[in-house]
């Protein structure tokens, strides 16, 4: 799997792991997390409702030194979701009246995760720096946001990383719908 630039100078690698593949121990200090990555992936990918990365040493086949984890389904955003006066909203008054676009493809993180001796090494970010690359560098079908359900104490994490509120109606929710716009990367 293609690595970004600041992974792949090291030893880690992405690898998309299969129904099969089992992570044995994992532990990012958030039990539900742990669960997930532990229990829960291995039928996410079987009824093919997501399907999840890990990050990890290039030659651990055996999946037992987890750096982090993430794992990715199908999204869409409604045109209805953005305020009426967003550039969103006025690129899908191109299509003829028949074919309209009523909303965006999006790619959702469902969760990512990063091992507790891994904390403050920036590889949450560089993950995902990975995922949007991932979206752009050989697109095979058409994905304009990453979008992820925001835990509160995650949120400043995904906004120094680019992404925003979708609209202000979770605001006092305990997650929040955030967005990256990919089309952003052409512009750096």
């Amino acid at each position: 799997m293609q690595q970004p630039s600041d992974i792949a100078s090291t030893s880690l690698i992405v690898v998309k792991l299969d129904v099969p593949d089992t992570v044995k121990s994992f532990d990012c200090g958030d039990e539900d997390l742990n669960d997930f990555i532990l229990h829960e992936s291995p039928l996410y990918r079987k009824e093919k409702l997501a399907v999840t990365y890990v990050l990890k040493e290039a030659d651990d086949i055996a999946n037992e030194h987890i750096t982090a984890f993430f794992s990715l389904s199908n999204d869409r955003i409604s045109i209805s979701d953005f305020d009426n006066k967003t550039k969103y909203n006025r690129f899908s008054r191109r299509f003829n009246n028949h074919k309209r676009l009523k909303s965006y493809p999006a790619a959702k993180i469902g969760r990512l995760a990063v091992h507790v001796s891994a904390k403050g090494m920036n590889v949450g970010s560089m993950l995902l720096d990975f995922i949007k690359r991932y979206f752009t560098a050989d697109n095979k079908t058409g994905c304009r946001f990453i979008t992820v359900d925001a835990y509160s104490a995650a949120i400043p994490f995904y906004l120094r990383n680019g992404f925003v509120p979708l609209n202000d109606d979770d605001i006092d929710e305990p997650t929040r719908l955030l967005y990256f716009d990919l089309n952003d990367l052409d512009e750096d």
